[in-house]
């Protein structure tokens, strides 16, 4: 249960009412603090659809960041977004791989992306190795992006956590048996509660 309520539009203010288009819990709660509502959407606004960086790399960084944090309510809303964008069944499938430390089909670079979002989730900040390794195929406008987008999803899991935000009954999807854990249809959230956090200290 959250933490502070949800709002609806007719309890909030009319020229804060266009935040509420998107139908999401996220932003019913952020919108109880409507002006830091709309900065939070414009840096997430400007990610989604001004940024240049490649929509399905960054949206594999997003889903990394919310897998290795275990966040039900980022990884399956980006699952669905990340369809929109070009990311399929085999990249998630790749990115739950790369996670384990298993081979995948993953290209090079979006494999370096995957792996400096686990360092910054893990360690804080991406090692000079990955850094190096993706600053070979992006631009320093693209790294840039990269890494405030990176930085930017490990601020919205904890917002989403510490404000125990629920996951609305149409994106969460039914946890799959065992037996199915590891069946090709990996747009579901799959047992993610099981797997152990590491993190540094």
């Amino acid at each position: 249960m959250a933490r502070l309520p949800y709002l609806e539009a007719d309890q909030v203010a009319p020229e804060y009412r266009d935040m509420l288009k998107r139908n999401t819990n996220l932003h019913k709660l952020l919108v109880n603090s409507p002006d830091m509502a709309r900065a939070f959407n414009g840096v997430g606004g400007y990610i989604r659809f001004k940024s240049k960086l490649d929509p399905r790399l960054r949206e594999l960084a997003i889903l990394q960041v919310g897998w290795m944090e275990k966040s039900e309510y980022e990884f399956t809303h980006h699952v669905k977004i990340g369809k929109e964008f070009g990311v399929t069944d085999e990249d998630i499938a790749g990115l739950l791989a790369e996670t384990e430390g298993k081979p995948s089909h993953l290209e090079p670079l979006a494999k370096a992306i995957l792996k400096g979002a686990r360092e910054m989730v893990r360690e804080l900040a991406m090692s000079g190795l990955t850094f190096a390794e993706i600053k070979k195929e992006l631009s320093d406008e693209h790294m840039t992006d990269l890494v405030l987008t990176i930085a930017f999803y490990c601020a919205v899991v904890r917002v989403l956590a510490t404000m125990k935000i629920d996951n609305e009954p149409t994106t969460a999807a039914p946890r799959p048996s065992p037996s199915r854990a590891k069946a090709p249809r990996l747009c579901a959230w799959i047992t993610i509660s099981s797997r152990p956090r590491k993190r540094s200290t």
